[in-house]
C-alpha cells in the first residue's frame, strides 16, 4: 500500500493519544511531507541552495549549521558563500563532512591561514604595511588538493570585491583555493589579492549573504545561514576595531534585503563575537547548531510547501 502524507498522518493519529501528545499533528504532517520531498527523484525535487554569509570568526557558526543539516538529512544541492562562509562552503562543497569540519575548526588560531598574530597586528597598526593571507590557500590545498570548481561534488560559488572598481566578482570556475582566499581577504588587514587582473578583497563588503550567487548556480529554493554582527556591543577604541565596526554595519545594511531573497533563514546568535576571537570558535559552532535546530522545522515546512505542486503531480501519476 502506498502511503500519501494524509494517510501517514491518519495512521500516526490512530496510534493513540500518547503518540499525539509526543508529536503534534502539524509536526507529523511536516515530517511526512519533508520525507516525500527527499524521496523525489533528481530532476523533480527543487534544487536546494545553501548560502553561508560573511562574518569572520562568527562564520564558524556555519559549521554547526552544517552539522544539524547533515544529521537531519536535509538536501543541499548547491552552495554559495562569502568570506568565512566561502571558506566553510568550499569544504562542504568538496564533500568534507561536518565532523571533519569541526575538527579543522578546533585548530584555527589567530594566525591560521595568514601571517596575522598579535605581534604582526601591533606592527600593522604602527605602520602602513598590510598582512598576507597567502597561507589560506595552503590550508585549503592541504585539505582539498588543487581542485577546480568543476571538480567539486556540489556546485559552489564565492564572492569577492575588486577594490579598484568596487565591482562584485562571483567565482564559479577555475581553481577553488585562490578564489576563496580572495573572498575572505579582510580589507584594511590583508593585502588585496592580485588575481585574474583584479585587486580583490573580502566579498562581504558587496554581497554579505550571496543568495544571488546560489541562484546563478541553479538554486530554486534557498536556505541562508546569516552570522551578522551586532555592532551595538562595541565602542571601537582603535583603527582596526573601527574598521571592523564599519564592515559589520555595511554587512547589516546589505543583509536586510538579502534575507528577504532567501526562502528560509537560520540566524545564529553570535553577533557579539569579534573577528579575532578564535578562542570562542567552539562556542560559535554550538551557537550555529542551536540556531539550526531551532530553524530546521520552519525550513522543512517551507521546502515542503514550495515542493507541493511537484508532489501533487507525482501522487496523481501513481
Amino acid at each position: 500500500m502506498t502511503r500519501t502524507p494524509v494517510l501517514t498522518l491518519a495512521l500516526a493519529l490512530a496510534a493513540g493519544p500518547a503518540a499525539a501528545r509526543t508529536v503534534g499533528p502539524d509536526a507529523l504532517l511536516r515530517e511526512s511531507l519533508f520525507g516525500e520531498v527527499k524521496r523525489l527523484p533528481a530532476g523533480e525535487r527543487p534544487v536546494v541552495g545553501l548560502v553561508l554569509s560573511a562574518g569572520a570568526v562568527r562564520g564558524m557558526a556555519h559549521v554547526g549549521v552544517l552539522q544539524v543539516l547533515e544529521d537531519a538529512g536535509f538536501p543541499v544541492d548547491v552552495i554559495a558563500g562569502t568570506s568565512m562562509g566561502a571558506f566553510v562552503g568550499a569544504f562542504a562543497a568538496a564533500g568534507t563532512g561536518a565532523a571533519r569540519l569541526r575538527e579543522l575548526a578546533s585548530k584555527v588560531t589567530l594566525s591560521t591561514g595568514s601571517d596575522l598574530n598579535k605581534v604582526r597586528l601591533i606592527s600593522m597598526l604602527l605602520s602602513d604595511s598590510l598582512l598576507s593571507s597567502a597561507g589560506m590557500e595552503k590550508v585549503l590545498t592541504a585539505e582539498l588538493g588543487d581542485k577546480r570548481f568543476d571538480q567539486l561534488p556540489r556546485p559552489f560559488a564565492c564572492v569577492a570585491m575588486d577594490i579598484r572598481t568596487g565591482e562584485k566578482v562571483i567565482f564559479r570556475d577555475g581553481p577553488v583555493a585562490p578564489a576563496v582566499r580572495a573572498s575572505a581577504n579582510l580589507p584594511g588587514i590583508f593585502k588585496p589579492v592580485a588575481y585574474r587582473h583584479r585587486w580583490l578583497v573580502d566579498g562581504g563588503v558587496v554581497d554579505y549573504v550571496p543568495v544571488d550567487a546560489a541562484r546563478l548556480l541553479g538554486a530554486e529554493w534557498v536556505l541562508a545561514s546569516v552570522t551578522e554582527g551586532d555592532f551595538t556591543y562595541t565602542n571601537p577604541t582603535n583603527v582596526l576595531l573601527t574598521l571592523e565596526q564599519v564592515i559589520d554595519i555595511r554587512g547589516s545594511i546589505l543583509s536586510r534585503q538579502q534575507r528577504r531573497e532567501a526562502d528560509a533563514l537560520i540566524e545564529p546568535s553570535v553577533g557579539d563575537v569579534s573577528f579575532y576571537e578564535t578562542s570562542r570558535i567552539p562556542e560559535v559552532i554550538i551557537g550555529g547548531m542551536t540556531a539550526a535546530a531551532k530553524g530546521l522545522p520552519a525550513a522543512k515546512e517551507s521546502l515542503a510547501l514550495y515542493s507541493m505542486p511537484r508532489l501533487w503531480r507525482r501522487w496523481s501519476a501513481r
